[in-house]
């Protein structure tokens, strides 16, 4: 049963549509559920990226640049994916995320994602898509601005 559980909150996060359901139960096999309780630091800006969190239960914030503390974007589950990047690539992280309230979240370690992909190549086609498409709508937001300056 936890394993099914697990699955389905790896499923309630739009990305993982990328994955068929057996695909989506081998990566719940390897994600690991993890509570946090208001307050505690998910991770670090700056701090090596390893993985993606899922949100299940719960309420976090992301603040990109500690001087700037206004700048906190507030989030809730369940479903809301956390450094989806970090799936593909080992960067440092581009913000610090802390839980504003009890959490309930699961780690999909960029390890066991990067696994499945070479074993399923087209798997990797429709994450590559899903990526192309994402990208190419925030390029298209930012389109706007460079083509009226003033808006």
């Amino acid at each position: 049963m936890e394993l099914d559980d697990t699955a389905s909150i790896l499923a309630s996060a739009d990305f993982f549509e990328v994955c068929d359901a057996e695909q989506q139960r081998l990566l719940a096999f390897a994600s690991e559920r993890r509570h946090y309780r208001a307050g505690q630091i998910l991770f670090e800006h700056g701090s090596v990226s390893d993985g993606a969190y899922i949100v299940h239960r719960g309420t976090i914030s992301a603040i990109d640049d500690a001087k700037h503390p206004e700048r906190t974007h507030r989030v809730s589950g369940p479903g809301v994916l956390v450094g989806e990047m970090s799936l593909l690539l080992t960067r440092s992280r581009n913000a610090t995320v802390t839980a504003v309230t009890d959490l309930e979240v699961l780690f999909v370690p960029r390890q066991a994602f990067v696994k499945l992909m070479h074993q399923y190549p087209h798997m990797a086609a429709r994450a590559a898509k899903r990526i192309e498409e994402k990208l190419g709508s925030y390029l298209g937001a930012l389109d706007r601005f460079r083509d009226n300056p003033g808006s």
